[in-house]
């Protein structure tokens, strides 16, 4: 991507960050103030702070190069809001102070609510590690889904609406089917969302993997922390990890112990990570 088309993405972001008003009118402009910004870094000829500016020595000079491009997301991570309605999150993103943020949020109804534009940087994932990238937040996008995280259940209308979200962003950005996670599988010490979620429908779909209805016996030496490793979790703490892939794929029992039927869903879901 040029630098001439960069700049269009830039002013399409400020264009829509631009949009906004009535009882947002206030975050809709800490978001343009913000929005400007990082546009003045991506004008600037190296952007402020950095090498011209910061290296003290004598022979160095900017050279634009032709091949160069915007944040690209190569994840979508899924969260439960853990909150009581799709208003209250909102505001939840709109405190500066609590400093959190999602690329979207989708309501029970299936009302679609885009927060950050894709391009740029959400504060979702926090600390955690899939596979060797420590930084989820560069490397992805992040999905808010209201559900309280207890007893709510799963509307047909949200699960489509998330189903048309996720086929636009794997389109748009390329993403493989093996990169739609949630948040417990990245940060399985501290995570346990998105809780009692049907994945097996999103992977039907192509967004994420599921388990063969006939399941393989798996080999008498088959390792599950390495398959663990292997799928993308950070085994440092295995019994997290343990309890984090049976959030994602048993859903009826967190047990850090494995029974034999348990192994074949490992096996089988770790087979399609080789």
């Amino acid at each position: 991507m040029n630098l001439k088309n960069s700049c269009k993405l830039i002013a399409f972001a400020l264009l829509l960050s631009s949009c906004g008003g009535g009882k947002y009118a206030a975050t809709e402009k800490i978001y343009k103030d913000k929005a400007k910004d990082f546009a003045k870094q991506y004008r600037s000829q190296p952007a402020q702070g950095q090498l011209l500016d910061k290296v003290i020595y004598s022979d160095k000079e900017w050279v634009a190069s032709t091949n160069f491009g915007t944040r690209k997301p190569n994840y979508v991570v899924i969260h439960h809001t853990a909150q009581d309605s799709l208003n209250q999150t909102i505001k939840t993103f709109h405190n500066q102070k609590v400093g959190v943020s999602s690329h979207y949020v989708i309501g029970r109804n299936g009302k679609i609510v885009q927060m950050v534009n894709d391009l740029f940087r959400g504060h979702h994932a926090g600390a955690g590690k899939w596979g060797n990238d420590t930084d989820l937040n560069s490397s992805s996008i992040g999905i808010e889904l209201d559900n309280n995280g207890l007893t709510d259940p799963w509307p047909e209308a949200q699960i489509n609406a998330l189903i048309q979200l996720l086929a636009y962003l794997k389109d748009a950005y390329k993403i493989p089917q093996a990169n739609f996670i949630g948040h417990m599988d990245l940060a399985p010490t501290r995570k346990n969302d998105p809780s009692r979620f049907p994945w097996k429908i999103l992977a039907d779909q192509g967004f994420g993997f599921w388990y063969e209805t006939a399941l393989e016996e798996a080999p008498a030496d088959f390792n599950p922390a390495m398959a663990l490793r292997i799928i993308g979790y950070d085994i440092k703490n295995l019994d997290a990890a343990v309890k984090a892939f049976k959030i994602h794929y048993i859903q009826t029992n967190t047990l850090t112990t494995w029974s034999p039927e348990e192994l074949k869903v490992l096996y089988s879901i770790y087979k399609k990570y080789l």
